[in-house]
């Protein structure tokens, strides 16, 4: 019986994992999901999808948002991809379908038999080789363009922090406000992992007070995590 595994990542606290969740269990909802908050750009070394393939046999199933969340390198996501592959494991990425592993098993599939003409025969290896090579091509350009989005929105950033620089304007907090930031982030940690609103099991009351904050802050704390979810 094919096993399906679920794979959601997210970089930063500002982007929205639960979209990622929601978007795999509505195409497949047995699917079992493993959920990646914080991960640096290689993929080696990602506690979750390390188990995800310490299971994954022969038949079974990853399913992906996007071909982002498997690999923001191209070199190692290609590698990757093709690894599985010849495992057997089939790969799915919702926004990416035409790199699909069932479509690229087809793509190399619609080869051109052999005739037993050597001259002939030539030619459709040739154009076997040709299919072959075009099919993994999509696939190389698929990871590189994902990889080529993460290095582009680097790159404005920091063009904008030097903008702002130039302009004068402040960067970052002031001195004196670091003890007050570090509680607003302690106490934030606190609220995203307990509340119920994100998936926690505290009602607001006892979060707030596990938060040891007032009711102003607390509510001014959550709308602030909903905006960095949906962001």
């Amino acid at each position: 019986m094919q096993r399906i595994f679920g794979y959601c990542r997210v970089s930063t606290a500002k982007q929205n994992i639960d979209r990622q969740e929601r978007n795999i269990l509505a195409a497949f909802p047995s699917a079992k999901v493993y959920k990646e908050k914080y991960t640096g750009t290689k993929f080696i070394g990602r506690k979750e999808f390390d188990k995800i393939l310490k299971q994954a046999q022969k038949g079974d199933m990853i399913v992906f948002d996007s071909v982002s969340r498997m690999s923001r390198n191209a070199v190692e996501g290609i590698e990757l991809y093709m690894d599985l592959y010849d495992k057997g494991i089939e790969l799915v990425f919702l926004k990416e379908p035409h790199i699909n592993t069932s479509t690229y098993k087809q793509a190399i599939s619609n080869t051109v038999e052999l005739v037993g003409n050597d001259i002939a025969d030539i030619y459709i290896k040739a154009t076997n080789e040709v299919l072959r090579l075009l099919a993994v091509k999509q696939i190389e350009l698929a990871f590189e363009q994902s990889e080529k989005e993460v290095l582009d929105l680097h790159q404005r950033t920091s063009e904008g922090i030097e903008t702002a620089r130039r302009q004068g304007k402040q960067i970052g907090r002031k001195k004196g406000d670091i003890l007050s930031v570090k509680k607003a982030i302690a106490a934030k940690k606190i609220i995203a992992e307990n509340s119920k609103t994100f998936g926690g099991n505290l009602d607001d009351e006892h979060c707030r007070a596990a938060a040891g904050v007032s009711r102003k802050t607390f509510y001014k704390y959550k709308a602030a995590l909903k905006e960095e979810m949906a962001g």
